[in-house]
């Protein structure tokens, strides 16, 4: 299929090289040597890994300001131990809380999941046992690679589908790792989970990352029968940026120009979304923290300007494609979050409530951090168990009301 031109880059010219050259910085010359070096023959693909350090790099660079003020302020902050203690004491009440009056009473009276001391990353041989296959293809490219997770003894009866995106700032988008708590507590109550990859920038800029997220979506509504699941049912949930690309392509449904590289007459659609910790707009610059974001589109993940194409930066902003039939929406963020502040999400929230006709639950998390299903053991049993609940509810609604308008 053609590429199309006002989503695709269009390849360099004389004059955006010179343009490239007068406000090119350091970092923008590592990044370009090792995208050139990447290209070599025989020895390029060994050498891919070194533009997603440097990209990272970058991003590292932006957020830093950031991270460093917000360890100041907690080092510096009167009974900050105490506080933060109280906070996560508060974690299960806080969850119930922002469930009730969706959640029946009855399946909210369950055990709520104790804080654990240890970091949700150090259980993951545990979180790993329902891994039933790795490394299946999900599309034509060599990097279009997903695991399975479900139970063993599942049911004849088709199980309902949660596809997980990992997050890694579009730069990093491996299914290892990330989500093994939330996919091994699903697996446990009889879903399938599909953990994909997706390919990231620097080697391959927007939109590459959303149409490897459309592509799986369409697998698995053509597919994901040959391992139990309910081809008539499926979820995205991401984390980070994985959260972003969940929100978009529940957005974008069947949309052409997120899809150009899949078959015509692929259906993207999905029954629901979780967004964990997610980027939701591409093109605000209100804070110092936005801007730098930007930036960072600008020079790594995008490799265009928002000045001159603002419709890519646009359109790729789920704030911005939020509609009326949107799916129902589970939002999860922390108040604690410095790489992402939690304003993001009351944003995004606020205006899905507004818009969308569909269930919007939104779940805020006192004093969590970035990444905090995989580092706190306070909050990630929680936050799995919200994520349960809500899905099932979706799941059981569907057949009596669509889960597309769930009221």
């Amino acid at each position: 299929m053609t590429e199309r031109p006002d989503i695709r880059y269009p390849g360099p010219t004389l004059t955006t090289r010179l343009q490239w050259l007068l406000k090119a910085g350091p970092s923008d010359y590592m990044l370009a040597a090792s995208v050139a070096t990447a290209s070599l023959p025989v020895i390029g693909k060994h050498l891919e890994p070194l533009g997603a350090l440097t990209a990272a790099g970058i991003w590292g660079a932006r957020h830093a300001p950031d991270f460093l003020n917000s360890t100041v302020k907690s080092l510096m902050a009167p009974n900050d131990a105490e506080l933060k203690q109280r906070e996560r004491d508060c974690t299960n009440e806080v969850t119930q809380a922002a469930l009730r009056g969706l959640i029946s009473p009855k399946d909210l009276e369950i055990d709520w999941p104790a804080a654990e001391r240890v970091p949700p990353v150090w259980k993951m041989r545990e979180h790993r046992r329902h891994v039933h296959r790795t490394s299946v293809r999900y599309g034509p490219r060599p990097t279009q690679l997903l695991d399975v997770w479900r139970r063993d003894d599942l049911p004849d009866q088709p199980a309902p589908v949660l596809l997980f995106v990992p997050g890694g700032a579009w730069v990093h988008g491996s299914r290892m790792l990330q989500g093994y708590a939330l996919m091994s507590h699903l697996a446990e109550m009889g879903w399938v989970c599909l953990s994909i990859d997706y390919r990231v920038a620097p080697h391959h800029p927007w939109p590459a990352h959303i149409t490897d997220v459309k592509t799986a979506i369409a697998w698995a509504r053509a597919n994901v029968d040959k391992f139990g699941g309910d081809r008539d049912f499926v979820a995205v949930a991401g984390t980070s940026a994985g959260g972003h690309l969940a929100a978009l392509a529940g957005l974008t449904a069947n949309d052409p120009e997120m899809q150009c590289e899949l078959p015509e007459g692929s259906d993207t659609s999905v029954d629901a979304v979780i967004g964990i910790y997610g980027r939701y707009d591409w093109e605000d610059r209100s804070t110092v923290e936005r801007v730098r974001f930007v930036d960072f589109l600008e020079r790594v993940v995008v490799r265009r300007k928002i000045a001159k194409h603002p419709d890519v930066f646009r359109k790729a902003s789920p704030i911005a494609r939020v509609h009326a039939e949107a799916p129902p929406f589970l939002v999860l963020h922390g108040t604690g979050d410095s790489v992402i502040p939690v304003a993001q999400a009351r944003s995004f929230v606020d205006r899905l409530k507004e818009v969308s006709r569909s269930v919007v639950s939104y779940v805020e998390l006192p004093g969590a951090g970035h990444g905090f299903d995989m580092t706190d053991g306070a909050r990630t049993g929680a936050a799995s168990t919200a994520i349960g609940l809500f899905l099932n509810h979706i799941h059981r609604n569907r057949s009596l009301i669509g889960a597309k308008e769930v009221i």
